[in-house]
């Protein structure tokens, strides 16, 4: 059985209002039913719901107390707009949600949003995957919390990749994150970034190490909504991509050839190809 209704999922992006993108806006003013989570979703983001339509606060309902709310959409042929803070592909408990749509036959979309740990890297200014230093991210969280983790998926065994880390729903137990890091190989002198709140009114964004990262949550009294950057590029320095370099070419542009004789000297140089679009190798 299908449904005229819908249900639009929609990354709120991690705070700021203006941070979400333009169909996230046009999706939210246009719905009947907007649901968000006051305790992770700034109020600013319902300025785009349309005079009339039914504002649900879901913090303190359980899947169970949104269900009903998606029966009627169901029913009525109405459009709800589900607000999640950051990207609902991270943390969101949307697939569980999908599938419950999908056994009322109500359409689904997903909206996606920017995740805090991109925006934190915009506030203090830094390259996640700096050429020659770190070209992965791991997006992680602390094993032993609520949700319980699969077999395989430590902190202590992503940190042996030595590459930028950001680490989601940790900050209560900062202690043993430093210790998990340590154990899996980062230099206490790693460079960190710890970002409360980030682009709220009230956003808090300092810098440590990994040695002192237990210690700068602490002093700073943080237990939630914090995030960790780790890994030598939020501090890394003097390398350049081959992207940009004079002798690499690509579809649109040809190499100096005094340059790209000099690029191929330097090991493990790959002066050719075409890039992904919005992506530097």
């Amino acid at each position: 059985m299908t449904s005229d209704g819908k249900a639009w999922f929609v990354g709120a992006g991690p705070g700021a209002a203006d941070l979400l993108t333009l169909r996230a806006a046009r999706v939210i003013a246009e719905a009947d039913i907007v649901i968000w989570a006051a305790s992770l979703v700034h109020a600013d983001v319902l300025d785009h719901a349309r005079p009339g339509a039914e504002v649900i606060d879901s913090s303190q309902l359980p899947i169970e107390g949104v269900l009903p709310l998606y029966q009627r959409a169901a029913e009525q042929g109405l459009t709800v707009a589900r607000i999640h803070s950051g990207d609902p592909a991270l943390w969101g408990a949307v697939q569980e949600q999908l599938e419950l749509c999908s056994a009322l036959g109500l359409a689904v979309e997903i909206v996606p949003g920017v995740s805090s740990f991109t925006a934190v890297a915009a506030i203090v200014g830094r390259e996640l995957t700096v050429p020659e230093v770190a070209q992965s991210v791991i997006l992680t969280r602390l094993e032993g919390g609520k949700t319980p983790m699969p077999p395989g998926e430590r902190v202590r065994d992503f940190a042996r990749h030595g590459t930028t880390m950001a680490l989601f729903l940790s900050a209560a137990r900062s202690g043993q994150v430093q210790a998990e890091l340590l154990a899996g190989g980062y230099p206490e002198d790693t460079p960190a970034v710890v970002a409360y709140q980030a682009t709220w009114p009230d956003e808090l964004v300092v810098r440590c190490t990994v040695g002192t990262l237990e210690a700068t949550v602490k002093q700073h009294k943080l237990w939630k909504h914090t995030l960790f950057l780790v890994g030598p590029a939020l501090a890394a320095e003097g390398t350049r991509s081959h992207l940009y370099h004079p002798g690499h070419f690509h579809t649109f542009r040809r190499a100096e050839p005094a340059a790209r004789a000099e690029l191929r000297r330097q090991p493990g140089a790959r002066t050719g190809g075409t890039a992904t679009p919005g992506h530097t190798p």
